[in-house]
């Protein structure tokens, strides 16, 4: 299992410099590709369309000071890297801007039974933070391994954590997600394999704050990773663009979002 995890920790490593080396970027951000694609994703979770082959894939990644105050045991189980790797590819066409995700997990937990709460408390999930770049608005947005979703709006950082931005009604009534489980949902005495998902954002409902989600406006985008399970040392958090210490609002780390 040791081997496993090296090996799978130098595979994201070399990818992870790979996509920073060829990445094209604006200032000091790195820039996240979605690519064009003429036939709408069917949303099934399993990222099984030849496009998602077809776009670059980013591997996320632990915050550079992620586990620095934690147990020295602790801290060297994390020394190599994600222990269980994910990704992220982007696509978008007429309608929806679409998120694919893919990540290894030998124990997928996902207890919540419910959309729009703060899936993070109740299992794995997948996040996507997506912001106007000459906005203080954005928006973050979940799924979780049994398909239940998240949709939050907040018009500025500064009143995050106030009630008015977790409603009970999704901030994007039109989002659609779906996913697919490699394994056995909620039973920690087996091994799964991985799990997958996809997220639609309607792009004509997000435009509706002023800024059109298309390729001449500028945006912002950011993903996280929380990840449980009974083979890890310590609840896994993960990002891509990599942080340098965990926290998913800070926008000043968000990438250009560059759909072609």
């Amino acid at each position: 299992m040791k081997h496993f995890y090296l090996t799978a920790a130098a595979v994201a490593a070399f990818i992870g410099l790979s996509q920073s080396g060829c990445a094209t970027s604006s200032g000091s951000r790195p820039e996240i590709v979605s690519s064009y694609t003429s036939k709408p994703v069917v949303l099934d979770g399993k990222l099984d369309e030849d496009a998602w082959m077809k776009t670059p894939a980013y591997f996320l990644l632990h915050s550079r000071e992620q586990y620095a105050s934690f147990h020295p045991e602790i801290r060297k189980e994390f020394r190599n890297g994600v222990i269980e790797p994910g990704k992220v590819r982007l696509l978008w066409d007429d309608k929806y801007l679409y998120i694919g995700f893919e990540f290894e997990d030998p124990d997928i937990v996902a207890e919540g039974t419910q959309d729009q709460k703060h899936q993070y408390l109740t299992g794995d999930v997948a996040e996507v933070f997506l912001k106007p770049l000459n906005k203080t608005c954005y928006w973050e947005f979940y799924v979780t391994p049994n398909g239940h979703k998240t949709a939050f709006f907040f018009l500025g950082r500064g009143l995050l954590g106030l009630p008015g931005g977790f409603p009970e009604k999704p901030a994007l009534s039109g989002m659609k997600v779906a996913a697919y489980c490699n394994g056995t949902l909620n039973n920690s005495w087996d091994k799964d394999k991985k799990w997958t998902a996809e997220m639609a954002i309607p792009r004509e409902e997000v435009a509706k704050i002023g800024e059109k989600l298309n390729p001449e406006t500028p945006w912002l985008i950011f993903f996280g990773r929380y990840n449980y399970g009974r083979y890890l040392p310590w609840k896994e958090n993960s990002s891509y663009p990599q942080q340098e210490k965990m926290g998913y609002h800070i926008h000043e780390e968000y990438a250009r979002l560059k759909m072609k």
